[in-house]
């Protein structure tokens, strides 16, 4: 990483983190590399809006990206299709009940020979903070299968989304639309989608400049909220 004459973090799990606006153009939002993903590293990391993505045959690598990708959960909408798929009962949706199967689901290749960034070491870190009571899985089911299901972290009233997977046609969508629902009724004022798709812009995600997404981060991460498994409070709506 020396050739993109890149910080490197400190040995110690609070080291500081670079100034986000340090963060290279090209690639967008490469910010520092090394370190590990203890968990008060990771806590750090993500209350100053930067996160690790990197492969198995790199360094743990550190991004803050701008313009940010955000979805406002009460601007979350479906496809009339989709919608009415939502709407027909057909599912079951769960939270916190099935954290480690989504997360390795999320994990698999989407076709062969693809990679993956949710790396063992990824996978073991989040692991650690579902344990702590900091990261969280919505899950979707029919006839008693996982069909789907998306995963993140919660610090205060933001949610920091990692990763969805479906294994039937709309489970993803389904999933995020009950999290975002269920995140506007606990009063959470933003989704993290870190970078944009077609996929989460079709369902309403936008992009706003590094100031205000972490002005927002700011003020949503100091709203305390529940520390803890999610499955005894995710009341799901069942209807759009």
């Amino acid at each position: 990483m020396s050739e993109l004459h890149l910080p490197l973090l400190g040995y110690e799990p609070d080291a500081p983190f670079p100034d986000t606006r340090d963060a290279l153009l090209h690639p967008n939002g490469l910010l520092a590399w090394g370190g590990d993903l203890s968990p008060p590293r990771l806590l750090n990391a993500y209350r100053l809006g930067i996160f690790p993505w990197y492969s198995d045959d790199e360094p743990v690598l550190w991004w803050s990206p701008a313009p940010r990708c955000v979805l406002f959960p009460e601007a979350v909408h479906l496809s009339r299709r989709t919608r009415r798929r939502y709407n027909s009962g057909g599912y079951t949706i769960t939270a916190d009940t099935a954290f480690s199967r989504v997360i390795a689901a999320c994990a698999t290749p989407r076709k062969p020979g693809d990679g993956t960034w949710i790396t063992g070491e990824m996978q073991s870190a989040f692991e650690l903070l579902y344990e702590l009571g900091h990261a969280h899985s919505v899950e979707v089911w029919s006839e008693g299968l996982l069909i789907g299901g998306v995963y993140g972290l919660a610090l205060g009233r933001i949610f920091f989304g990692e990763s969805m997977f479906s294994r039937q046609t709309d489970a993803s969508k389904i999933g995020l639309v009950a999290l975002c629902k269920q995140l506007h009724d606990w009063g959470f004022g933003l989704f993290d989608c870190q970078v944009p798709n077609p996929h989460l812009k079709s369902m309403g995600a936008v992009v706003i400049p590094r100031a205000q997404f972490e002005e927002k981060l700011r003020i949503g991460i100091s709203q305390p909220f529940h520390i803890g498994a999610w499955a005894d409070i995710f009341a799901v709506k069942n209807r759009w």
